[in-house]
């Protein structure tokens, strides 16, 4: 079974080798483990907001990012283009934000290729048939702060390799990496969707695709929470291509998976999350879905659309002004 640890492992080793031309920075731990900065004292870039998407999708997923497939021509956003032909492992398997970090003093969410090393959940890699033995863990860390030997000896332990055998990856949320990256989500939203709340089994996706614009810096960490999760629950639009059996209403799952299908729908994120609040589990976790669903029933040839894009949401959520 093919190892999304070692298939990462060139994107981060290309990374290392081009971290000037990247805008990154690399920091060796006393106890061998090795991090890179994208974005927490360095201004990183949209190659490496590409590198790093790439790295949580553990190497499965072709990234790109274009101003081509923006939502309309009155409001141009850069956008991250997302395929793959593994959407249950890249996704699930590896970009899901399922490992939260808490050593000491340093929080972090963790996704990426290590979380299969650690069963970070357990359930998910049951249920999705997944396992990975690589003796390396390549870990993604969305915070704004660098972690320390500590830290490292902690992921080392939880995915039973080397401490020197472990990458930590790193951008905050209100840096062009860190938006990059959680828009490059797009996929994953729908993939997670459709396992965790619709209980459809998600092997049956054999090919996926996404594309979801990407949020200027408008803010702290906190606010650019709020406005990257806009680009995807409103802008955006992903393309699932599933093997179904006869027991299957495709037809019921392309209509319940788009954001619109919940009841926290229509305004802004962080307007959402205060209104709860700031408690995530006052949400109704069903929003966290992708604007626009496109299913391609590959049994019966039939192609169905659900969702809506929501510009006004986007620009209320950016604080757009047009002068």
């Amino acid at each position: 079974m093919v190892s999304v640890n070692l298939k990462a492992l060139p994107i981060v080793e290309e990374m290392i080798n081009k971290k000037r031309d990247l805008n990154i920075d690399v920091i060796k731990l006393e106890n061998g483990a090795t991090v890179l900065d994208c974005g927490v004292n360095v201004s990183g870039s949209f190659e490496a907001g590409k590198a790093y998407t790439k790295v949580c999708l553990g190497g499965l997923a072709h990234v790109g990012v274009s101003i081509n497939g923006t939502l309309n021509d009155e409001l141009v956003l850069p956008c991250v283009k997302i395929k793959t032909a593994h959407p249950a492992i890249a996704t699930l398997g590896a970009q899901k934000a399922g490992w939260s970090i808490k050593v000491g003093k340093y929080f972090a969410m963790g996704s990426g290729p290590a979380r299969a090393l650690a069963k970070m959940p357990k359930a998910t890699y049951e249920e999705i048939g997944y396992e990975d033995d690589a003796d390396i863990a390549i870990l993604c860390l969305e915070s704004s702060k660098l972690p320390n030997e500590e830290v490292a000896e902690y992921v080392a332990e939880k995915c039973g390799v080397k401490t020197e055998n472990v990458y930590m990856l790193v951008a905050p949320t209100a840096s062009l990496v860190g938006s990059i990256q959680i828009s490059g989500r797009v996929v994953e939203n729908g993939t997670y969707k459709m396992l965790e709340f619709l209980h459809f089994d998600v092997n049956k996706v054999k090919f996926a695709a996404g594309i979801a614009p990407v949020a200027p810096i408008v803010g702290d960490d906190l606010v650019m929470m709020g406005a990257t999760n806009d680009m995807v629950l409103y802008g955006g639009r992903t393309y699932y291509y599933i093997e179904s059996d006869e027991n299957d209403d495709i037809e019921a799952l392309c209509k319940a998976l788009p954001s619109c299908s919940s009841s926290d729908y229509g305004k802004p994120f962080l307007e959402t999350f205060k209104a709860a609040n700031y408690d995530f589990y006052k949400i109704d976790k069903g929003m966290f879905a992708p604007a626009i669903v496109v299913i391609n029933d590959m049994r019966t040839g039939k192609l169905m659309s659900s969702g809506k894009t929501h510009i006004e949401v986007i620009k209320k959520s950016l604080g757009y002004k047009e002068l």
